[in-house]
């Protein structure tokens, strides 16, 4: 069967926010339940009709807090959910599993939650070490957190198609500029100079401390039904146009830094099929952003430019404030939140729908109001990757 049938078939109608930054005293799971709450209640529905409940991801638990399992969130809820779920990996399959619940007719509105306090109980993304002694050979050459990764792939674009700090820079500049617009980010009122990104130092070279997301403390949650439901809903429903997955699996020690078949690249293709779009009909893209290489190789691979092309695409005037094609509009992982994945795909929900206030697009000069954006989850490191194309009306 075409995939092209389930193009505008289902829809994002709700989206819940808790405080988000720094936020000391607060639980894991308090974070879930408040934005599970809240994304009940922004979508007009009562809980009892919430009848599928996917945790984006499991996180090991900090300090004294809780194991957040589906099963503590779903009680502290009240929720008799007819499906539970929750990845352990970075595995982007919450999109996946939730069309399919809702097309099979197993549950009505499917609820994904995310939670962390990870910036006041100091999480750190570093599997290589344990303890202090290292837990597999990579740690051997240095290679000891994620951003290693990372910043192995993108030291090898540097030399291959000629990008590097004067592109990331204006990427870290532009987001930050957003996230000026955006009371809810964590960097709201912090604006950035061009001057500060090349005065920090290298914490993994090439990668200076803001070409990297920030740990928050805080949680996001949506809900997901069916275009046929969401019609009876308050919100202006937010439908998924298109959709597409890829897993290409490889450790990035054997990764080249771009390739044919990367997932981005697979995913979009799927995506731009099913929604019967191409690139020049997108208003504006909401991409996963845990490094401002990310946001430049997801691009890329999603053919907006050449691998050599990257210095004259990102500029201000295209991906900034009043930009022709902005991107990460509520600051991003890099400056509003860390809440993986659901941030740029709640903003991209938020903006299609009219309740941006300051940086709503149409508003701002230069811009038009949207009518399609682009979203980006992307899992480990450029080893699962899960493509949206949103539309703001049917």
């Amino acid at each position: 069967m075409s995939m092209e049938c389930y193009s505008d078939k289902f829809a994002i109608v709700g989206v819940g926010y808790t405080p988000q930054g720094k936020v000391p005293g607060r639980t894991a799971l308090s974070f879930h339940l408040e934005a599970c709450a809240n994304a009940i209640a922004d979508a007009g529905i009562k809980k009892d009709e919430v009848d599928g409940l996917l945790m984006y991801r499991h996180l090991n638990p900090l300090g004294n807090d809780h194991d957040v399992s589906g099963f503590l969130v779903a009680q502290h809820l009240g929720l008799q959910p007819k499906v539970l779920g929750q990845e352990t990996y970075c595995y982007r399959t919450w999109l996946t599993q939730a069309l399919g619940l809702l097309e099979m007719g197993i549950c009505s509105y499917v609820l994904v939650s995310y939670g962390d306090n990870g910036r006041t109980e100091r999480r750190a993304f570093v599997s290589e070490l344990e303890n202090g002694a290292p837990t597999d050979e990579s740690a051997a050459f240095g290679d000891l957190s994620l951003m290693s990764k990372y910043a192995m792939l993108a030291q090898r674009a540097m030399y291959e198609d000629g990008t590097g700090p004067d592109v990331w820079k204006n990427i870290a500049f532009c987001q930050r500029q957003w996230a000026c617009l955006n009371p809810r980010a964590a960097m709201y009122g912090k604006p950035m100079r061009l001057e500060e990104y090349l005065a920090e130092p290298y914490m993994v070279e090439p990668f200076r401390k803001l070409d990297a997301t920030m740990i928050t403390d805080g949680g996001r949650a949506i809900i997901l039904t069916t275009a046929e439901r969401a019609k009876d809903l308050p919100n202006r429903p937010v439908y998924i146009s298109g959709f597409g997955v890829s897993n290409p699996a490889t450790p990035p020690l054997w990764q080249q830094h771009r390739f044919e078949n990367a997932g981005a690249a697979v995913a979009a293709k799927a995506a731009f099929d099913m929604a019967g779009v191409t690139r020049d009909d997108i208003d504006a893209c909401q991409l996963y952003d845990c490094f401002t290489y990310t946001v430049e190789a997801t691009m890329r691979d999603y053919g907006f430019f050449a691998p050599d092309e990257s210095k004259a695409f990102f500029v201000p005037e295209r991906i900034g404030v009043g930009g022709s094609l902005p991107i990460n509009t509520s600051g991003g992982l890099l400056s509003e939140a860390y809440c993986m994945g659901l941030t740029p795909v709640s903003e991209a929900v938020m903006q299609l729908s009219g309740r941006c206030g300051e940086r709503q697009l149409g508003a701002i000069p230069g811009t038009k109001t949207p009518h399609l954006m682009l979203c980006s989850d992307n899992g480990e490191t450029f080893q699962s990757h899960l493509c949206l194309i949103l539309r703001g009306d049917a």
